[in-house]
């Protein structure tokens, strides 16, 4: 298994979605390069996790099985948000809140089942890689709901719903990388406390970019309801320059390593 195709299709997968990824974040918004990256990362991203379940499946893995899922839902959802012009739901729509469910009513159940567990963990984990997966997906399940029975999604709530699911899924690329296998880098990125930095920097541009959507003039103009946000045009995009400065504390956890290593 560790020489399979399929394992080798999962780990090029992963790096090549992490790095196209911190691409489309950080290139200009609208420009072919930006639309370019960003098309990259969906695909890389939909086979990092379809391999990644399956595996997981073979393993007997359920708390790989189901963040596997999760992420294959939050891209595909994400590039569904940005591709669908006219914003109204469809029998995707209604696949993927099923999805979604079935993953948070799971990742809580084990949660709670670790918790109550002698060891204090289930399949390996403790309770709160559960609880935090759960919520992710609880939380992308209301806004499905409130989706569909509205109708459809446009203006800031479109864009917002694009970025952060685009953002917590590269977040799982990068954390998988950088802080799952810390071992593989140079001694000094790992005592700087670099790789830690750069496995959350997509959660740090997650909320600056869904404050500046919301709170921004500029991008309540451009997010008008009913147009398009087109990987052509790079409407979708997040080019990133005033964070240059921003810094990340906080320490690495042996569980969520061990769980972002194996999606």
């Amino acid at each position: 298994m560790s020489h399979s195709p399929l394992l080798l299709l999962h780990i090029v997968s992963g790096t090549v979605g992490m790095l196209s990824g911190f691409v489309a974040v950080f290139l200009r918004k609208g420009s072919r390069r930006h639309a370019l990256a960003g098309s990259v990362f969906v695909v890389s991203m939909l086979c990092l996790s379809s391999s990644g379940t399956y595996l997981a499946t073979v393993k007997h893995q359920p708390g790989n099985i189901l963040g596997g899922a999760l992420t294959f839902y939050l891209v595909a959802t994400a590039w569904m948000t940005a591709r669908r012009r006219e914003g109204t739901p469809g029998i995707f729509d209604w696949s993927a809140i099923l999805l979604v469910l079935g993953v948070a009513a799971a990742e809580l159940t084990l949660g709670v089942e670790a918790a109550m567990s002698p060891t204090g963990m289930k399949y390996d984990y403790p309770p709160w890689p559960y609880f935090i997966f759960g919520s992710v997906a609880a939380l992308a399940f209301v806004g499905d709901v409130r989706m569909l029975v509205r109708g459809g999604i446009a203006g800031t709530q479109r864009l917002a719903r694009h970025l952060w699911r685009m953002c917590f899924a590269l977040f799982i690329a990068a954390a998988s990388i950088f802080l799952a296998r810390q071992q593989l880098f140079p001694a000094l990125l790992q005592k700087t406390g670099a790789l830690v930095f750069l496995s959350f920097l997509p959660l740090i541009l997650l909320v600056f970019w869904i404050l500046r959507v919301r709170f921004a003039k500029a991008y309540k103009t451009n997010a008008k309801a009913g147009t398009g946000l087109d990987y052509g045009r790079g409407d979708y995009a997040v080019g990133m320059q005033a964070l240059t400065s921003s810094a990340l504390s906080g320490a690495s956890s042996s569980s969520l390593e061990d769980r972002l290593g194996r999606l």
